[in-house]
């Protein structure tokens, strides 16, 4: 039996595979162990097989009704009142990423949530070897493994234009942004957050002039996004005038950026349904010479503020926060009583991770960050500082060895995320939040064809940039 034959009959009977087509007939064989071997494929197969894996898990998801989806409608009814009181997590999901997403969707099913996102960012599709067709690929599976059903929201995280590189030569940069989107598209993600914010130059006189190049470029990539959206669906799309790190973000400027952006849309072009704000925190936490992070400062009227204003004036979901995983536990509580549309969480997973990672092998991977990631290192920076800052590089190199880790290893993980991700679901108020995504969220299948039937297609290049 060949390869595409054995993953086409890893679920017997249970799922059948004839003339480019799947059907299911026992939804609840999904949930074993055949699962983890398709998705295993999708990942780590040679290219025909691993093709042929991410297509079956796709479509088996279209069959049960797990199926990629934009969360737009539902923002635009949260901007007009229609719903709230909760704030959408966003979780970049970065190492041994099924087994994480495991644990996520375990938590949505106990506590009835709809409302979250799984986001990669265009940096750590590059450093964690994620493209997006293998992002979705192992999202949906492990939303079929643990029995989840429903819509799926799946999101380009910080589609950035690296302020750099665009000073030497725009136009190219500005296209590579544009490749990763149709790929990301082509791939499932229907919702795309377009990171322009790198280009505000506040040396201008004005507002205006300071957020021209932000709110005139993300035009560019949105009208690329909206030229290469499924039928029927319209994607998700956020915009940022704060870069995550800096200066606190003011209502005129989101002002200046929303009127601009707004002014210069093609008309009857769908806009934003979001925008990302600058309130105090950074990506991953600022770490101190022991290891500890540094205490930060929320400014939480800031973020109120601009999610009104967001809201009131715009017609958007609110304000998004960045940078927010590693706040104390005692923050989270507040971003719903704040209105605050979604919030990105990333490092303090990769941390949990970290922590219970072999020693062994956690060793391994210091001494390759020691080699590989010398010319990172700050000659300020004690040992904690650098591993820090840099062992999210080898989420990559090492994928394989974090995926194989041993079972007790990853049952005691997964019991410290379902601890987590069940404070983080219920501080942000997300429980029974699948109800209201039904409401407002109707997902339109959207088939494709067997890739061992289709011609075959170029593989898309890889994207280097490393920009958060």
């Amino acid at each position: 039996m060949d390869k595409i034959e054995t993953l086409n009959s890893l679920f017997g009977g249970n799922v059948v595979v004839r003339d480019g087509k799947v059907s299911v007939s026992n939804p609840a064989a999904l949930a074993g162990p055949a699962m983890d071997r398709l998705v295993d494929a999708a990942v780590f197969a040679e290219q025909d097989e691993r093709d042929h894996a991410r297509w079956l898990i796709w479509e088996i998801g279209q069959e049960v009704g797990v199926r990629a989806a934009s969360i737009h409608d539902l923002y635009m009814a949260r901007g007009r009142g229609e719903t709230h009181g909760f704030t959408v997590p966003a979780i970049n999901v970065r190492g041994m990423a099924y087994d994480t997403a495991r644990s996520i969707f375990r938590t949505a099913i106990k506590l009835n949530a709809g409302a979250f996102i799984l986001e990669i960012a265009r940096s750590e599709i590059a450093y964690t070897d994620q493209r997006p067709g293998e992002y979705v690929a192992v999202m949906l599976g492990a939303a079929l493994r643990e029995g989840f059903r429903g819509p799926v929201f799946i999101q380009g995280d910080h589609f950035q234009v690296n302020a750099k590189k665009f000073a030497a030569d725009a136009k190219t940069e500005v296209d590579a942004v544009k490749a990763l989107a149709r790929e990301a598209i082509a791939a499932g993600f229907y919702n795309i957050d377009i990171d322009t914010s790198t280009l505000v130059d506040i040396s201008k006189p004005t507002l205006d002039e300071q957020q021209e190049l932000n709110f005139t470029v993300g035009i560019d990539i949105l009208s690329e996004v909206r030229a290469h959206e499924p039928p029927g669906i319209t994607i998700s799309v956020g915009g940022e005038i704060g870069e995550v790190g800096t200066q606190n973000s003011t209502v005129e400027e989101l002002r200046a950026y929303m009127d601009g952006f707004n002014r210069n849309l093609p008309r009857g072009a769908a806009g934003l349904s979001k925008i990302s704000v600058q309130s105090g925190t950074s990506h991953g936490g600022v770490v101190l010479p022991d290891g500890s992070i540094a205490d930060v400062k929320l400014d939480l009227d800031t973020l109120e503020r601009l999610s009104k204003v967001a809201r009131d004036e715009y017609g958007l979901a609110g304000a998004v926060q960045h940078g927010a995983s590693t706040l104390p536990d005692t923050a989270f509580h507040n971003f719903p009583k704040r209105e605050t549309a979604e919030i990105h969480l990333a490092t303090n997973f990769q941390n949990m991770m970290y922590d219970h990672l072999p020693a062994e092998l956690r060793s391994k991977i210091y001494e390759w960050l020691r080699e590989n990631a010398k010319d990172e290192r700050k000659a300020s920076d004690s040992d904690e500082q650098f591993f820090y800052k840099t062992r999210k590089k080898a989420l990559g190199p090492f994928k394989r060895q974090m995926w194989d880790l041993p079972a007790n290893v990853k049952a005691t993980l997964a019991a410290a995320y379902d601890e987590k991700f069940t404070f983080l679901f219920n501080q942000l108020a997300i429980g029974n939040t699948a109800a209201i995504v039904s409401r407002f969220v109707k997902v339109q299948p959207v088939r494709r064809q067997d890739p061992s039937e289709a011609a075959g297609v170029a593989a898309a290049p890889d994207d280097a940039d490393l920009s958060d």
